[in-house]
């Protein structure tokens, strides 16, 4: 019974994407850049803000290892929540890609709050 909610709750977010996706190369291609954009986004910000707190100290290090716990949350609920039967290269570099977004985020906002006031 379970399983079979979890299957129809991923059916009716995922299988239009699914339908949209395979209409078109151009609509294949826009999927993939836009994960590829986000990964890239998401790269670069987590990169930037993990070079301007400077070197590992007391306090740097706890803000480093929360952003890696974040980017391990986020690759887990995406791991529960994306299917598996189908598109799932597709799923994985947008997994990727919002765990890297969301640790970036997480340390702009840390950032801004500990070294600007």
């Amino acid at each position: 019974m379970k399983i079979k909610f979890i299957s129809d709750i991923h059916d009716a977010i995922f299988y239009p994407l699914k339908s949209w996706a395979e209409q078109s190369p151009g609509n294949w291609n826009i999927l993939i850049g836009s994960g590829f954009v986000l990964l890239l986004v998401g790269g670069i910000l987590t990169y930037v803000f993990q070079k301007k707190m400077g070197k590992a100290d007391e306090r740097t290090m706890q803000i480093s290892l929360k952003s890696a716990l974040i980017m391990l949350c986020v690759v887990i609920l995406c791991d529960m929540i994306f299917p598996k039967e189908y598109m799932w290269q597709i799923f994985f570099l947008f997994k990727y890609s919002l765990a890297f977004l969301a640790s970036g985020i997480y340390l702009a906002v840390r950032y801004k709050k500990d070294f600007f006031n």
